[in-house]
């Protein structure tokens, strides 16, 4: 069994900042760093992504396998992949509307693809699934969903499936999904 690690997430990071030290008796550099920050007003009939979809980190298995995010952020896998740790969560995403009012979701495509950074090799995300009550799976085709909170405020967190090859190529591995929401 190999001892690379593969990280996948679903997007883009909007920032991301990584140290790394080492014990040689030498004085810590000292020094300053810009960083992010971002804000987002969100108006009525609009939606925004919250969270990524993360699948976290896994050792490559000799055989294919799945690793599933349900919409709770809970992991499992099947057959090849070994499960490492790292973050791991469903994607969030939140819209304000008026209550009682029907909103259709609908994924762009059916599966997306990942792809390694500095690499060709690939994985599919499949199988998306909101956590509505009870669950449902997302695909090209609307379901309709009623916004029950008074004030119009909805969130709704979307789990998926990643097809992991058999001896998957280690390295990190990034793609986007499109959400379309339509209020009605």
């Amino acid at each position: 069994m190999g001892t690379n690690l593969i990280h996948v997430r679903r997007s883009l990071a909007r920032f991301a900042v990584a140290v790394a030290t080492l014990a040689t008796g030498v004085p810590a550099f000292a020094g300053t760093v810009n960083t992010g920050a971002e804000a987002v007003v969100v108006r009525r009939l609009s939606f925004i992504q919250v969270d990524d979809l993360m699948f976290g980190n896994m050792l490559p298995g000799t055989t294919a396998g799945t690793v599933v995010v349900a919409p709770t952020s809970v992991r499992t896998k099947t057959g090849g992949p070994i499960l490492m740790g790292g973050t791991v969560q469903a994607s969030s995403w939140a819209g304000w509307g008026t209550v009682n009012q029907n909103v259709q979701i609908t994924m762009s495509a059916n599966s997306y693809t990942l792809t390694r950074v500095g690499g060709t090799q690939t994985m599919t995300i499949d199988t998306f699934i909101i956590g509505s009550t009870p669950t449902a799976q997302l695909t090209t085709t609307p379901r309709v969903f009623r916004i029950s909170a008074a004030n119009g405020i909805f969130q709704f967190p979307v789990g998926a499936t990643l097809r992991v090859g058999a001896n998957q190529m280690p390295g990190n591995y990034r793609g986007t999904m499109a959400i379309t929401l339509n209020y009605q």
